[in-house]
């Protein structure tokens, strides 16, 4: 008999909403997300407009010093697994953690930090370079930090294919439960260049 696969819960960080609710609501009233840039200045580019996640405070779930340690993207990914997690009403202490993972996909990591490490060794000299550099810019920090939160230790990667990263991963998450390699998966994608 084939193992039924179900989605329990889910979350969303946005353009048009940080939350499921909002999400839904801009979705089906027709709000876009793309306006101006406001992140960085784009004066000086042909485009200056973008789908930025707006009025996004990390500080709601993380504290001030790992907002500072932890890349967009992640906090992305760790906002949207905690929606998903408490819609789904699972209770990870009560199961074994080596038969629950994760897989979500980014299809760049932290540009951000890149820059940002880049101009610091450019214009302060190589020491200045953060020691969280390679932590914080590759694409499975996404996946690792969420396993990390919530203690799953089983199935644990990142999809790494362009704009359908995200889709990738939630069937390989899908494949994952279905074959019996696990029971629960925490799945989607996150970008924040």
């Amino acid at each position: 008999m084939a193992k039924r696969v179900v989605i329990t819960g889910y979350g969303v960080v946005s353009p048009i909403g940080n939350d499921v609710h909002s999400f839904w609501d801009s979705l089906t009233s027709s709000k876009s997300g793309v306006s101006k840039i406001t992140l960085f200045d784009s004066s000086k580019l042909a485009s200056q407009i973008a789908g930025e996640v707006k009025d996004f405070d990390p500080s709601l779930i993380l504290s001030p010093k790992e907002i500072r340690k932890t890349p967009r993207f992640v906090q992305f990914a760790l906002k949207a697994a905690q929606e998903a997690v408490e819609a789904s009403g699972i209770d990870f202490s009560a199961m074994d953690p080596y038969r629950a993972g994760t897989v979500i996909g980014s299809g760049i990591g932290s540009l951000q930090v890149v820059e940002r490490e880049h101009s610091n060794m450019l214009t302060k000299g190589p020491n200045r370079i953060s020691p969280f550099l390679i932590p914080m810019l590759i694409t499975n920090e996404a996946a690792g930090n969420v396993a990390i939160k919530y203690h799953l230790q089983g199935v644990n990667f990142c999809t790494v294919t362009a704009c359908a990263s995200g889709a990738h991963a939630i069937g390989e998450a899908f494949h994952h439960i279905k074959s019996g390699n696990t029971e629960v998966m925490i799945a989607g994608g996150t970008e924040a260049c």
